[in-house]
């Protein structure tokens, strides 16, 4: 999942997204999602196993993750949740964690200053729950079960 057109592309530091009650299992390496620009609020969300990284940025992202569960798998060089592009001044971008809960020595590398909170309207607002409660919220996520000429 990548959110945003070209590190250097202006109009994207305006996008604002919400990730919530997603299951990212085993077998995917990276980019869950990864932020060129803008505003990513990434809650209730299941990671398990990722590969090079989860969570991953470049250009000037802000990112708020809240509420995740992360799970890492057994080989030593995956713990680390997030991945920034060296070549950017990642120190002043504002990536932070607020009850995250991590397994297995997943880590998450925070970083910035300044607000990280989500900016919603009281229509768009809702409760984050704690990364504990991620495998009751993400129990029926996954791929929908299709076939050709029934309903979903």
């Amino acid at each position: 999942m990548l959110l945003g057109n070209d590190d250097n592309f202006e109009p994207d530091k305006n996008m604002r997204v919400t990730l919530a009650f997603n299951h990212f299992g085993e077998g995917l390496g990276q980019r869950m999602p990864r932020i060129r620009q803008g505003y990513v609020h990434i809650a209730n969300n299941k990671y398990e196993r990722w590969g090079s990284y989860a969570i991953g940025g470049s250009g000037s992202p802000t990112i708020f993750s809240e509420g995740n569960l992360f799970i890492a798998s057994n080989v030593p060089h995956t713990k680390q949740v997030t991945r920034r592009n060296e070549a950017d001044d990642w120190e002043k971008r504002t990536w932070k964690s607020s009850r995250d809960v991590f397994v297995n020595g997943a880590y998450f590398v925070q970083s910035g200053w300044g607000s990280y909170n989500p900016e919603y309207t009281p229509s768009q607002s809702f409760r984050v729950a704690r990364g504990s409660s991620v495998p009751t919220l993400t129990s029926d996520a996954g791929p929908l079960q299709c076939t050709t000429a029934k309903a979903c």
